[in-house]
Parts: structure tokens; C-alpha cells; sequence
């Protein structure tokens, strides 16, 4: 391979196509197109957003190589997203990786969505430091919820999962009842901003250990809206941003707790966030409070924090240095070990 290693990258795991050039942990183009026609459906519908892939990802993957100023016959590797995800559209992702590495006689590398969201810290940036090893990651997304102890860049162990429902789903769903459009997560960021995050009390579920919980908290701020429409009609609208900062408080509180908990257990000070709800506003500042105390804690920047294929070029990085090659029978998988 040539003294530097170009690597494109392909992320197809839910309803954005984006494709990226790294030049080693340089990043030279980040392209994500993403499909609008999940709106109207209040969240991501399988089948279009597999369909809108198989649109997409040419023009993106040409996009990216002409911003970065490259031709194809530089790219020395391809790697892509394997999952998990939703099936239909990381086999997108997959077959047009598979064709791409086959075509161009160059290795092919599978990887981890939920790893490459904590390997995007690793991204070149000069204003950014990157985490030591060993650091925590609080990986928070629409699917996920976990607290990762990350040893190295294939050393992972997951401390605490969700047992349920995911934070972004939490938002998302509240977001929902509220009658906001989809995706309507940052929407609550943006109202609560505005509002009295200590006008409204939710329950907070009592989970043992380092897991989480969240079906709980939706019920109880379901049943609020619920009772309270009933003595008022235009209770949601007169409330708007005292709710969502309620909203974002609590979920923000019980993520936090947690992460406190396993500084507390694993003796670990260094702390990052990963994907998407990492863009967040309140949960960053509340970690950014904590780098004033005694951790020392890191943020992706906004672009890297939702879904992209930057973080998988990078990955496909440490794959390389390792020697982790995939072959054209590998598959795309729904669900993957860590």
C-alpha cells in the first residue's frame, strides 16, 4: 500500500447515504444525503429508506471523491457499514462496497456502526484532543443507549445497555405526543432552551447496575399530557418549552447518573459521547460541567455526532493497521456482536 492510506467510506445503516474519503485519520470529503420522505410517515419506513439508497448512493459516493480531489484509482481500500442497522439498507451499503472492492482489486473492510461512532474521537482535527485509552463513551442514538469501556480501537466492552427503549427514541417519541414533526429529538432541544426544566416531575425508572431504562419515562410523560389535555385543550401548546425542557432534563439526568456510576466503578476520568443524541445541546453541557470538576471529557464535533461515513472511513483505518480484512462473503447483519 502507498506510504498513506485513502480509504472510502460508506454508511447505509438507516435512512441517510453518506460516503466519505480519508487520507489516514485525515478526512477529505464527508457527503451525506438525506431522505426527507420519512416526515410525513412520523419516522423512518424500511422499505423507502432502502429504496432512497439504492438512489443515492452513487451520486454521494461520486460527491465524495470529487471533493476530495482524488480519483478513484488512489482509493487503496473501501470500508463500510456491516451493523447493525435496518437490513434492507446497510445491504445497500454492502453490495456496493463488495462491487467497489472487487472492481478495484483492493481490500474491503466491515465495520462496527456503534464502534465507528466512538472511533470518530480519532478523526485529525487540531483543535480537538483525542481520548486516551482506557476512556469511557457514552454512545447515545435513536437505537442505542450504552456505556462502552474502550480499551483500544477492537477492545470494547459494553458496561450498561438499555433494556428497553433507546434515549433518542425517548425524545423522539415524546417529540411526538408534543405533536412536533419528525425527528423531532432536536426540536425538543431547541424548545427547551426557552423553558423551565423544573415545571414538570416525570418518574424516573430505579434500573440496578449500569443499565438503562426509558419505556418507563415515556409512560409517565404520556399519562401528564394526557391528564392534563383533559382539563385543558391547549395545555401542550400553552406548555411547549416548559415540557421539552422537562423532557430533556430527565432524559439528561438518568444519563448522566449512569455515567457517573461507572467513572465511579471503573476508576476511568476520561469520558466521551457517540451518535447522534451526542449533538444535544443540554447533555453537552452537562458533560462539559464535568470537565470542569474532575474528569476530563470529550466531544464529537456536530457533524461526526449523527450518522456519517466519516467515522467509518476511520474505522476502516484501524481495521487496516490490524489486518482485518473482510472477503466478498461477508454480509450486511441487522444485529452484531460486539
Amino acid at each position: 500500500m502507498a506510504a498513506h492510506t485513502i480509504i472510502l467510506g460508506i454508511e447505509s445503516s438507516c435512512d441517510d447515504t453518506s460516503a466519505s474519503i480519508s487520507r489516514d485519520f485525515e478526512i477529505l470529503s464527508n457527503v451525506t444525503a438525506n431522505q426527507s420522505i420519512h416526515e410525513q410517515y412520523g419516522g423512518v419506513v424500511p422499505e423507502l429508506a432502502s429504496r432512497s439508497h439504492q438512489e443515492n448512493i452513487v451520486p454521494v459516493v461520486e460527491a465524495a471523491i470529487k471533493k476530495a480531489g482524488i480519483s478513484i484509482s488512489e482509493i487503496d481500500a473501501v470500508a463500510f457499514t456491516q451493523g447493525p442497522g435496518l437490513l434492507g439498507s446497510l445491504v445497500v451499503g454492502a453490495s456496493f462496497a463488495k462491487s467497489f472492492a472487487l472492481a478495484r482489486n483492493i481490500p474491503l473492510l466491515a465495520v462496527h456502526h456503534m464502534k465507528a461512532h466512538i472511533l470518530a474521537h480519532f478523526i485529525n482535527d487540531s483543535n480537538k484532543q483525542k481520548p486516551p485509552f482506557p476512556f469511557l463513551c457514552l454512545t447515545v442514538s435513536g437505537g442505542h443507549t450504552q456505556i462502552v469501556k474502550v480499551e483500544s480501537a477492537s477492545k470494547m466492552t459494553v458496561l450498561g445497555k438499555t433494556i428497553d427503549d433507546a434515549a433518542g427514541e425517548a425524545f423522539d417519541k415524546s417529540a411526538k405526543m408534543l405533536g412536533l414533526p419528525y425527528p423531532g429529538g432536536p426540536l425538543i432541544d431547541k424548545f427547551s432552551k426557552l423553558g423551565d426544566s423544573t415545571k414538570f416531575k416525570f418518574s424516573k425508572p430505579r434500573i440496578q447496575g449500569l443499565d438503562f431504562s426509558f419505556s418507563g419515562l415515556k409512560t409517565s410523560i404520556l399519562y401528564t399530557i394526557r391528564d392534563q389535555v383533559k382539563l385543558n385543550s391547549n395545555f401542550i401548546e400553552e406548555n411547549k418549552m416548559d415540557l421539552c425542557a422537562s423532557i430533556q432534563s430527565t432524559i439528561i439526568q438518568l444519563l448522566m447518573e449512569k455515567i457517573e456510576k461507572a467513572v465511579k466503578e471503573t476508576g476511568i476520568t476520561h469520558v466521551a459521547i457517540a451518535g447522534g443524541v451526542s449533538a444535544n445541546s443540554g447533555l453537552r453541557e452537562a458533560l462539559e460541567k464535568k470537565n470542569e470538576q474532575d474528569w476530563t471529557t470529550y466531544v464529537p464535533k456536530f457533524e461526526f455526532c449523527t450518522d456519517n461515513a466519516a467515522m467509518i472511513a476511520i474505522a476502516g483505518k484501524f481495521l487496516i493497521n490490524e489486518k482485518q480484512f473482510a472477503n466478498q462473503q461477508v454480509v450486511a447483519k441487522a444485529r452484531i456482536d460486539w
